[in-house]
């Protein structure tokens, strides 16, 4: 009941704030667009610059907690896709989509907020490595996988330069390099710097759940529900399990970290596996009901997820 009322109220309370506004109209389209332009762009870049640059960095990579998190999320992508190739007989991108909705978590709108509020400020080195790898890297993965199922070699051979000019366009990693570099360079933040970008960070998390919940006001059941509903099982049960699985009993991950990398495994499926599959035109009805009904039963297996971690 504790965890119920001090971390799972909180975050996903605002998100459903958010869903019920935009519904009923209070928070119009125009507005969740630019909240979510400012939590992007602004918002969260300064709270991950601040805080990279001020915190105690680790004398090398933690590559065992990495493989952890990205083996177990891998793990489930392959199932979803051999789901979808060989129960559902999809082709072309479709089974990479699968995938993504498999093994692709709302790491930033959802997982920053979440953490931060279950395990504290302690854990915010580990959650930010994790973002830092997050993206760029699955998005490489799901595009390589559905352009080979399209069979468009040209697109393959622009993927490298594609992936780079996204990386220099993503203020999220900007602000996380920026804030490494500034760190390794071990200058004290200006006072100035530190309240400006305090202040702006501080602003980031209830805006990120409230453009969530507000976002998913725009989407319906769209049908597949078989499909979706495979996929969100893999998603909230098995991506968690085979990362824990790693963490404990492959790897010797330090226990806070390993937390971390469980709770973002368990979170739903991401909305970037919506915009993947629009982009391709492949798996879209599946994609939007797996995002929403799995946002909707996360609210439990997180819940379940805090209380096996015992996170008070």
């Amino acid at each position: 009941m504790e965890i119920i009322l001090e971390i799972i109220v909180p975050v996903f309370g605002i998100v459903g704030i958010g869903y019920v506004a935009a519904r009923l109209g209070w928070f119009r389209a125009e507005a969740t667009k630019g909240l979510s332009s400012f939590v992007f762009d602004f918002a969260i870049p300064a709270m991950l610059f601040r805080t990279m640059a001020t915190t105690e960095l680790p004398h090398q990579i933690e590559w065992a907690y990495l493989v952890s998190y990205f083996g177990g999320g891998y793990g489930a992508w392959l199932i979803g896709s051999l789901a979808s190739y060989l129960v559902f007989r999809r082709s072309g991108a479709e089974p990479a989509i699968a995938g993504m909705t498999a093994g692709f978590s709302n790491t930033v709108m959802l997982g920053v907020p979440l953490v931060l509020t279950a395990l504290g400020d302690q854990a915010t080195l580990p959650l930010f490595l994790i973002i830092a790898f997050h993206s760029w890297q699955l998005l490489s993965v799901v595009t390589i996988q559905a352009e080979a199922g399209l069979g468009a070699g040209q697109d393959m051979r622009s993927l490298p330069v594609n992936v780079i000019k996204g990386l220099v366009k993503n203020p999220i990693i900007i602000a996380l390099l920026g804030g490494v570099l500034y760190n390794i360079a071990g200058l004290p933040l200006p006072h100035v710097v530190d309240t400006l970008t305090g202040t702006l960070g501080r602003a980031a998390l209830p805006c990120a759940v409230f453009a969530m919940g507000a976002s998913l006001a725009g989407y319906r059941i769209a049908g597949s529900v078989g499909e979706a509903g495979i996929g969100v099982v893999l998603k909230l049960v098995l991506h968690p399990i085979l990362v824990w699985v790693l963490a404990t009993h492959v790897f010797a991950v330090d226990p806070l970290w390993r937390d971390v990398a469980v709770i973002l495994a368990s979170l739903p499926v991401g909305i970037n596996v919506y915009l993947m599959a629009q982009r391709y035109q492949a798996g879209i009805a599946p994609t939007v009901t797996a995002v929403l009904i799995s946002t909707a039963l996360s609210v439990l297996t997180v819940a379940g997820v805090l209380t096996l971690l015992e996170v008070r």
